[in-house]
């Protein structure tokens, strides 16, 4: 696995079960179709996509983003740095969760100051621009990843709600 696979996996389950090309997810994504081919055998080998490929198997996605994710892909708050909100301090959690320290994906046309947290994909922080449903599960992720348990638990549960059961923003 690599951090990328999560990446193009939550982009397909904002397809929310509508057909979905490799060439949409290369340019949304601002990855090669090469990667996107790689990830998705990768996936497939997993258990993460059913054996066409086509279908993401949410459950088992949960299972990993719930238990592993922090342990395959961990990280650390760095540096203060300019960027983009993540975990806690991105919508959904931020609707929650009031703090002094931001995280933020370093950016320099970012608007918000805080401890820098490396997005799982570099291309991620282009890739959510104008994809506000990736930039959320994205956010979310990043709470499992370096959250507290407060944050691990809302986070986990506001994913279940859109990956599992299909649930839309909000």
């Amino acid at each position: 696995m690599s951090p990328l696979d999560i990446v193009v996996l939550l982009k397909i389950t904002t397809y929310g079960g509508e057909p979905w090309f490799q060439k949409t997810l290369s340019e949304t994504l601002f990855i090669s179709q090469s990667e996107i081919s790689k990830s998705l055998a990768r996936s497939k080998y997993a258990g993460l996509l059913d054996p066409t490929g086509k279908i993401v198997m949410k459950l088992s996605l949960m299972d990993f983003l719930t238990c592993g994710i922090r342990y395959v892909f961990p990280q650390q708050p760095g540096p203060v740095v300019r960027g983009i909100p993540t975990s806690h301090s991105a919508p959904p959690l931020s609707n929650e969760i009031q703090s002094a320290e931001p995280y933020v994906w370093p950016y320099g046309k970012g608007t918000v100051r805080g401890q820098s947290i490396l997005p799982l994909y570099p291309s991620a922080v282009k890739a959510v621009q104008n994809d506000t449903q990736l930039y959320e599960l994205l956010a979310m992720v990043d709470a499992i990843r370096v959250g507290r348990a407060r944050e691990k638990n809302l986070a986990i549960g506001e994913l279940t709600k859109r990956i599992v059961n299909g649930e839309q923003n909000h």
